[in-house]
């Protein structure tokens, strides 16, 4: 006699469900458009339509409201959740943000739910109610599968447009560093596509990696956005090089927090105004780390003297140009070598004051002018010959820049 009676009142709310769920088909069209006058009145993302035209948010919102009606009306049936994904995918392209997108769906849940607790209180059918409220586990378990499959799409979706952002940004970073711009777009438009201002100074910053494509410089991007300086990165196997964009006034602050995050040889090169000179730039600062010794963690500004600059662009010619000047005197005894190099570095250095090099070198100006007699005679030019002079300058600056290599 239970077993009847439950099985009547099974059938009772079986068939009060049933009518709740055709009334509310037949309420579909006026429910979409409540929910998406609502969503576009709460919510600012859909209000302008800038991000999610007004056509596409009524075809999703009718998508999801149809999946959860056809849902009570067969619980057992396995949802087509290929409407949700596609809806993810769409709004990760469309760049709105999840946590919105996920609220719009609840909207129009909770207002769906309120419209069928209206109906079935109100309701001539027996035990309407009771049946809206067996049949909400269902509704809440759809919600969440629509929610959860609209969710990884999106997530999905992002991933891959991010990785697709990572590789035109590293693309336009090597356009930069090597100089090979497409003909229709110079390197102002890679540089606003990068984000770097145009109306300050760069800087080439080139670290050897601290292994096989391990960043030396950990966190430097991050870094320099706190003290509000611009930069872009890019990571090969074995060089971390970034294009800076800084005023005169941040200088020492980012040289600073290159020094502090070097843990391998890094170079930095002068200051430069135009983007289209980032090659030349990204080779004096592999030319100032080259400078650094193996294995010592250090960082060094390449020279902003013009004569540095071009002495590095040929380091064979500038090693013949050495050797064939200052030959004799590479030819000494290291110390002696050395005292001589450095007093001709200090006499160039201090516009040629023998008093000043003398401070610098702690020894008497006497010293300093017996050293530059002795490199007169070893190498049979004379300080006082213009010609003579820029020889051994630019020959000096050469052992400075290429020690290793003579």
């Amino acid at each position: 006699m239970a077993d009847r009676i439950a099985d009547g009142r099974g059938r009772m709310r079986s068939a009060a469900l049933g009518e709740l769920v055709t009334w509310a088909e037949r309420q579909l069209p006026k429910l979409i458009d409540d929910v998406c006058a609502a969503v576009r009145n709460q919510m600012d993302l859909y209000h302008d339509e800038d991000i999610v035209p007004g056509d596409d948010l009524h075809r999703s919102m009718a998508l999801n409201l149809r999946f959860m009606i056809r849902g009570l009306a067969d619980p057992e049936v396995t949802p087509d959740l290929a409407a949700p994904s596609e809806t993810g995918r769409r709004r990760a392209h469309q760049q709105a943000p999840l946590p919105e997108v996920l609220r719009c769906y609840r909207i129009g849940c909770a207002m769906l739910w309120d419209l069928l607790v209206d109906h079935a209180r109100s309701s001539t059918w027996p035990d309407s109610l009771n049946a809206l409220l067996d049949a909400s586990s269902t509704l809440w378990r759809l919600s969440d599968e629509h929610a959860f499959s609209l969710t990884e799409a999106y997530r999905a979706a992002t991933a891959e447009l991010l990785v697709a952002q990572q590789r035109r940004r590293s693309a336009l970073i090597d356009a930069l560093f090597t100089g090979q711009l497409v003909p229709e777009s110079g390197s102002w438009e890679v540089g606003r596509l990068l984000g770097l201002p145009l109306d300050t100074k760069l800087m080439v910053v080139a670290a050897e990696t601290a292994g096989l494509a391990e960043e030396s410089l950990v966190g430097v991007e991050r870094s320099l956005a706190e003290l509000g300086v611009v930069s872009v990165w890019q990571l090969t196997p074995v060089l971390q090089a970034g294009v800076v964009a800084l005023r005169d006034e941040q200088r020492d602050a980012v040289l600073g927090i290159l020094r502090a995050t070097a843990a391998a040889r890094t170079g930095v090169s002068p200051s430069y105004r135009s983007l289209a000179e980032t090659p030349r730039a990204l080779h004096l600062a592999r030319s100032a780390l080259a400078e650094i010794p193996v294995g010592k963690a250090d960082v060094r500004v390449f020279s902003s003297s013009p004569l540095a600059a071009l002495i590095a662009y040929d380091p064979d010619e500038a090693r013949r140009l050495a050797k064939e000047v200052l030959g004799p005197v590479l030819d000494l005894p290291p110390e002696d070598r050395d005292a001589l190099l450095h007093t001709l570095h200090a006499f160039v250095d201090h516009a040629g004051s023998a008093d000043r090099a003398g401070r610098v070198l702690h020894c008497h100006p006497n010293t300093v002018r017996y050293r530059l007699n002795r490199v007169r005679e070893l190498t049979g030019r004379s300080l006082s010959d213009p010609r003579s002079l820029a020889e051994l300058v630019t020959a000096a600056e050469a052992f400075r820049l290429h020690p290793n290599g003579l």
